[in-house]
């Protein structure tokens, strides 16, 4: 089974949990940009599974990040830049993408993100930010 879907907007990692105090208890939160995401990520896992249940087995992952370019660079940069020449090695970091779109699909495309035993993410940059996930069943 093969499972193919596309995230629309810059590329966002998993935030670090936030904490606060209420009273004399320390609580933990999700940052709201983190939950925003990860509700994205949801709906379009939900809309790509169509309806099937989670994979049982085994799985490999594949997610490329689009970044857009900054509008400052040249013409010359930006032909290296679409052209894989010039990577990006600005935030958000790759294990950070990877890590909001793997705890994301738990329970739709997969039981839990342990079954996940190759992983590749790259980060590129492309006049169109997004992310794309390809996720085959082994």
């Amino acid at each position: 089974m093969k499972i193919v879907f596309t995230l629309p907007g810059e590329p966002v990692g998993k935030g670090r949990p936030r904490f606060s105090t209420a009273g004399k208890f320390p609580r933990a939160y999700t940052p709201e940009k983190t939950a925003s995401y990860e509700s994205l990520v949801k709906l379009a896992a939900a809309r790509a599974m169509a309806g099937k249940p989670p994979v049982s087995g085994a799985v490999s992952v594949s997610i490329n990040a689009f970044f857009s370019i900054p509008k400052s660079a040249s013409r010359e940069r930006k032909a290296r830049m679409i052209s894989k020449d010039i990577r990006p090695t600005k935030k958000s970091d790759a294990d950070n993408i990877a890590k909001i779109i793997c705890d994301s699909l738990n329970g739709i495309v997969w039981h839990d993100d342990a079954q996940v035993v190759s992983l590749q993410v790259e980060k590129i940059y492309a006049e169109t930010p997004m992310v794309e996930v390809n996720i085959n069943a082994l």
